[in-house]
């Protein structure tokens, strides 16, 4: 092992180096204490093994800190071999995902079951297309949750002008922009209240059950249905949608033409729930999917080094303890 290859995994602990420096502000400022105290009490006062006690616990709190950075040796690389679904999340970004019927509304509880999902995730790919009156890749796919949960949160009703839900087009830029070999299944993951204006979405699904795409939906929405708010430029809420007639326009959960769609794209339907299941339920479909195999990475491999430095910083603190007792014994 070459301690010159030495990295650090932790070093976001750095902040604990705080922890010798008050180490040694304390002793200092109670051996003071203490020997003012024995003074005045005209005792002797013997500090011959107080100072190498107070050296040896701080060295150990140094050492105990340094482990905590995670000290690694860097040993070369290596080859991890990868496999998952390709999945393509379709969020609807029409107005009327703004409806109040689901709190806190059809978007962010869209939004919330998505973030659900990127947290339950492990090895699978996936990406993110709005669509509204047209639709376009937000996000390629790619396997950094982390990533994908920032373009979730910026998911919003504004993405794409005009009106409307072009299901049709999300579907078709999905199909498209699945790379590579069909050895595995692919998924499409509709988020979406239902109301499509197009009508055109079951004939491209008829379509592309040969090409090895599963088709899955959650529905967003009450049948019972309410009214759209409108907001200002500040986000504030200043009225309700209407049509060219002036009447206030409800817009209602479509769960047919959801469950129509799942069940042409041989996957499934779900209805979004608070609680979150219609995630475990969407994840317990797909793990019987055939995964594809990925490039493999080239990752950088490490040996541990954190029980170098917790040895000796254990020997130091039982040695500092020792001296200390024996000053009290002394003292006695």
């Amino acid at each position: 092992m070459s301690w010159s290859k030495i990295e650090f995994g932790n070093t976001e602990n750095i902040v604990f180096f705080i922890i010798p420096v008050v180490i040694i502000i304390i002793l200092i400022a109670g051996s003071k204490k203490k020997e003012e105290i024995l003074k005045k009490l005209n005792l002797n006062y013997e500090n011959k093994y107080r100072l190498p006690a107070f050296v040896l616990i701080t060295a150990a709190a140094t050492l105990i800190v340094i482990s905590l950075l995670g000290p690694q040796a860097f040993k070369g690389y290596r080859e991890l071999k990868r496999e998952g679904l390709d999945i393509y999340v379709l969020f609807d970004t029409s107005k009327s995902m703004l409806a109040e019927d689901i709190k806190p509304n059809r978007l962010e509880l869209g939004k919330n079951i998505v973030k659900r999902l990127l947290d339950t995730l492990e090895g699978d790919r996936v990406g993110f297309i709005p669509f509204s009156s047209d639709a376009y890749i937000q996000m390629p796919l790619t396997d950094d949750y982390e990533l994908a949960g920032m373009f979730l949160k910026v998911i919003d009703t504004d993405m794409i002008a005009g009106g409307g839900t072009n299901l049709a087009a999300a579907i078709n830029l999905a199909r498209s922009s699945f790379t590579g070999s069909a050895e595995g299944d692919r998924v499409i993951l509709i988020i979406s209240d239902g109301e499509e204006h197009e009508n055109s979405s079951m004939e491209i699904i008829k379509d592309i059950r040969d090409e090895n795409i599963k088709v899955f939906a959650i529905d967003i929405g009450t049948e019972k249905g309410s009214l759209i708010p409108e907001y200002d430029s500040r986000g504030r809420p200043v009225s309700y949608k209407q049509d060219q007639r002036g009447e206030y326009v409800i817009t209602r959960l479509q769960a047919d033409s959801l469950k129509k769609l799942a069940e042409a794209g041989g996957g499934a339907y779900f209805q979004a729930s608070a609680g979150g299941q219609e995630i475990n339920s969407f994840l317990e479909k797909i793990s019987s999917l055939k995964r594809s195999q990925y490039e493999a990475r080239r990752i950088r491999s490490y040996t541990q080094l954190y029980q170098y430095f917790l040895g000796p910083a254990l020997i130091l603190v039982i040695t500092g303890y020792l001296l200390l007792r024996g000053v009290r014994i002394g003292e006695k």
